[in-house]
Order: C-alpha cells, then sequence, then structure tokens
C-alpha cells in the first residue's frame, strides 16, 4: 500500500542512523526541558522522544523501542496507531467532511452516538441524553456537576479522597467566584491496604457507607444536601484502588433514595479497561450521570457527558463550547468502540489481567518493598514501600487514625501492615523500566504507586515481557537501594 515500514530493532539496541542522529534527539531534549513550565511530568520522567509507534510499541529518536504501558495515561485502548482506528480518520480525511462542526448534526456523530447508546448500561440508555463539551476530561467534570447543580437547584457536592481530575478547582468550587457557601465534602474512600478506618474488607467498606449516609442525613453540622455525589469505580490517579461492589451499591441506593444525581466518573475506566465495558457494570449499577473521555475519542481529544433525561434542563440556545465538534475524534472513537464490543476485548482484559495480577501478587510475596498489588482488568497498580522506616503506618485520614485509634493497630484485609510510601523507590522502578524498554506510570500516596495500563490488545507474549521486565527493574532497584550492585538491564 505504499506505506512506511515501521523498522523493527532489539530493545536497547541503536543503530547507526540512530547515533548519527543521536545529537538531534538530544538537542530535541535540551530545548524541551528549557521551554516547558516546571509542572512537566511525563516528559520530565521519560526522556525519550517517539518517532514511531503501533500497539504497545513505541520507537524514540535514538532508535531504542519501548513497550509502552503508560498508553496515554489511558487514552489508548487498542495501543498505537491501530489499523481500524487510522482507517476511520482517513475516511474522514478524504471525505472533505468539516473537521469542527461545533455541535450540528454529521454523519460522524450520528455514528458515533449509536456505537455509545449501544455500549451503554441498559438502565441508562433507554433514558440517555449525551452532551460534547471541551476536549479534556476535566471539562466534561465540570459540566456534570453543572448540569446536576441546575437540576436540582442545589450547589453543594460530594466527592471522595484520592479521586483525580475533577475534584479539583473550577469542577467542584461551585458556579462561579461569587458564590463562597458552595461547600464540597470529601469523605474517604474504602480500600484494603491503607483502609482509613484501619480494618479494610466488607468492614471497611460498611464503615465508610454509614459515614457517608451520617453526613447526609445530618445536615445541621454537616452539609445540605447535594447537587450531587462524584465518585470513580477505580480511583485511578490515586492509586488504582477499585471500589468494593458493596460500598458502591451503597452509595447508589443512599443517592437514590435522596434524590441526589450519582456523577460515576468513567474517565480512566471505560471502554473495556477493567475487564467490563464500563467499570460500574461489576457492581451491577446504574448511574444518573456518566463522564467519558480518555479512550472514548480512539486516541483523540473527545469528552462527553451520560446523563439521564429528565436532569436535561438546559435552555435551548445556551452556549455549548467552541470544540464539541471534533470529526476525526468522532470517527475513532466509534471505531474503538465497536473494535472493542466485537472483539470482546473486555473480556479479555479481565481474563488477562487477573493472570497479570496474579504474578506480580507472588512478587509482593517475594519483597517486602511491594506493599500491595491490586487491580481490575488492564489497570493494575504496585504500591511501592519502605519497610525499614519507622513512624507513619500509611493509613488515610479517618476516624481512630488521629488519637491512636483503631487505624493504628488493626491489620488490613489484605495481611501486611500498611508501610510507609516509598517514593524514591517507585521513581527508581520507573527508571530502571524505562532501562529495559518498559514504559510504566506513577500515582498514589506520594507517587509511589507503578501503574500499568497496557493496551486492551496486549498478547499473552507481550504481557510476559512487561511482567519480565517490571519484576526485574523492581528487584533491581530494591538491591540498589540497600546499597547492593545493580544488575545491567
Amino acid at each position: 500500500m505504499g506505506r512506511t515500514q515501521v523498522k523493527s530493532l532489539p530493545v536497547g539496541v541503536v543503530d547507526a542512523t540512530a547515533l548519527a542522529s543521536r545529537n538531534g534527539y538530544e538537542a530535541i531534549l535540551r530545548r524541551h526541558a528549557a521551554r516547558e513550565p516546571a509542572a512537566r511530568t511525563y516528559a520530565r520522567a521519560l526522556p525519550i522522544v517517539p518517532v514511531r509507534a503501533r500497539g504497545l510499541t513505541i520507537e524514540g529518536a535514538d532508535g531504542r523501542r519501548y513497550l509502552d504501558c503508560l498508553s496515554g495515561a489511558g487514552t489508548l485502548a487498542l495501543g498505537h496507531n491501530h489499523p481500524v482506528v487510522l482507517e476511520a480518520i482517513r475516511k474522514v480525511l478524504d471525505s472533505g467532511a468539516p473537521l469542527n462542526a461545533l455541535d450540528l448534526a454529521t454523519p460522524a456523530k450520528d455514528a458515533f452516538l449509536t456505537e455509545l447508546y449501544r455500549s451503554l448500561p441498559p438502565g441508562l440508555a433507554e433514558r440517555a441524553r449525551v452532551r460534547f463539551c471541551g476536549p479534556a476530561g476535566s471539562e466534561a467534570v465540570e459540566t456534570a456537576c453543572a448540569l446536576v447543580r441546575a437540576a436540582t437547584g442545589r450547589s453543594g457536592l460530594l466527592a471522595f479522597t484520592g479521586s483525580g481530575r475533577g475534584t479539583t478547582g473550577r469542577a467542584l468550587a461551585g458556579t462561579s467566584a461569587d458564590t463562597p457557601d458552595t461547600r464540597v465534602a470529601r469523605l474517604p474512600y474504602p480500600q484494603d491496604y491503607r483502609c482509613p478506618f484501619g480494618v479494610g474488607g466488607e468492614h471497611g467498606a460498611d464503615l465508610a457507607a454509614r459515614w457517608t449516609e451520617s453526613l447526609l442525613d445530618d445536615p445541621g453540622p454537616g452539609m445540605p444536601l447535594p447537587a450531587g455525589v462524584i465518585v470513580e469505580p477505580v480511583l485511578s490517579e490515586g492509586g488504582v484502588i477499585p471500589a468494593p461492589h458493596s460500598w458502591l451499591r451503597r452509595m447508589r441506593q443512599l443517592t437514590a433514595d435522596r434524590s441526589i444525581p450519582l456523577i460515576v466518573d468513567e474517565i480512566h475506566t471505560g471502554v473495556g479497561r477493567t475487564g467490563a465495558f464500563w467499570a460500574v457494570e461489576h457492581s451491577g449499577v446504574t448511574p444518573d450521570v456518566m463522564v467519558l473521555s480518555k479512550a472514548i475519542g480512539g486516541s483523540l481529544p473527545l469528552a462527553v457527558v451520560v446523563y439521564r433525561d429528565d436532569l436535561d434542563i438546559g435552555e435551548p440556545g445556551a452556549p455549548v463550547g467552541t470544540f464539541p465538534g471534533n470529526q476525526l475524534a468522532m470517527a475513532a472513537g466509534t471505531a474503538t468502540l465497536a473494535h472493542v464490543r466485537e472483539n470482546a476485548l473486555a473480556e479479555r482484559a479481565a481474563t488477562l489481567g487477573k493472570h497479570m495480577l496474579g504474578q506480580l501478587q507472588d512478587l509482593a510475596s517475594e519483597l517486602e518493598c511491594v506493599g500491595d498489588v491490586r487491580g481490575r482488568g488492564l489497570m493494575i497498580g504496585v504500591e511501592l514501600v519502605d519497610p525499614e522506616a519507622e513512624g507513619d503506618s500509611g493509613f488515610s485520614d479517618g476516624p481512630g487514625a488521629a488519637e491512636g485509634g483503631v487505624a493504628a493497630s488493626v491489620m488490613p484485609r489484605s495481611g501486611r501492615h500498611p508501610l510507609p510510601a516509598a517514593p524514591e523507590l517507585a521513581a527508581a522502578v520507573q527508571q530502571e523500566c524505562l532501562r529495559r524498554g518498559l514504559i510504566v506510570g506513577l500515582g498514589g500516596r506520594h507517587a509511589g504507586v507503578v501503574q500499568l495500563l497496557p493496551p486492551l490488545t496486549l498478547t499473552d507474549e507481550q504481557a510476559a515481557a512487561v511482567l519480565d521486565r517490571l519484576a526485574d527493574a523492581v528487584r533491581t532497584a530494591a538491591r540498589c537501594r540497600g546499597g547492593g550492585p545493580a544488575a545491567a538491564p
């Protein structure tokens, strides 16, 4: 077909062309370091210059090849440059269609909506409305919060500790700068390893739900009835922490009984990532509002809010923003949604993710510095800790933690006392992974959790390579931390 073929090189091998261009590659890194702000994150931790990519693999300007388990922070459900995505984009480009059509009806938008409705939880699909907003997930969360505020006439919101985008700044702060009485309550997100109540398991989930119920039913010293409750079914930036099914179902019941819209943030977890098409399906929960971005655009910027039709009280002609009509993203998103559905990639993610978790739990049994391994589907977190540190037990803030209560003395269900986070070790593991041709992310408590977000197209052989390199990187980083020699990658 006349397309350029990506030259395959063994990981770590640099060819003569790459050597000749190394000065140019390093010059690019120097210029970016000088021109970009101090807030850079990925570029600072991952000093590579990608020039080609396909599936799981990225090739850098230096000629090295990497296995990418960051996947554009979860954006690339099908990996880099998947053929069905590229073909969908080419069709739009070749058709002469407008690339930005505001919120007008277009064939690309119609196809996207048809495929999206086909995938939605049945209880939501039959009454759903879809609002296209700005291209980023934070704008989708902001839109969802404004939606429930307008629908309920209330201003407060209920969120949970550890949540990332959507529980910050403008999205939860209120409708404008002159609403100082707007309040956001943050409540504990239940988990096992760092349970805010120090118990974990079903007991910890029950205590977290009871605390939420108490706050909702005691508006005097607590907060007025909120406009909405927003929750992630798996905390992503908070360290890949899956919500207990019983707790998420309780949140659904508590909000339904009080006519409070339940907003579920599926920005990281949607489109098969967790082993179900939508993460709420694991718990059998149908939300009132779903916030979608990242993989929904098939690697291109797209963000939408799906919500129950009775919440749709916006005035006709109200502003919708400048970029709700990205035709290329809609085409790429349609192709991605259809490919995941038709090829049962969510089920594949569940099976392969379970196997990878098992392998990593064996690593946790071997190394004390691996405090916890957790995840759902192909969304996996490995929490690194300092087994020699004293003092901070590593529990989240919660009742009993302040004055030597239950959180200071009870071992969680995981069977290990939660130890202090080891962010320096996590950063060292990330760098050792990079030396071995593996790209991973960091998140969680003090950025002490190594995160794996491989594409849903991951093969068994690729999964084995990822696990081998990660395990070797953890062992080497732990050995260096203890004063031993580093192993050559």
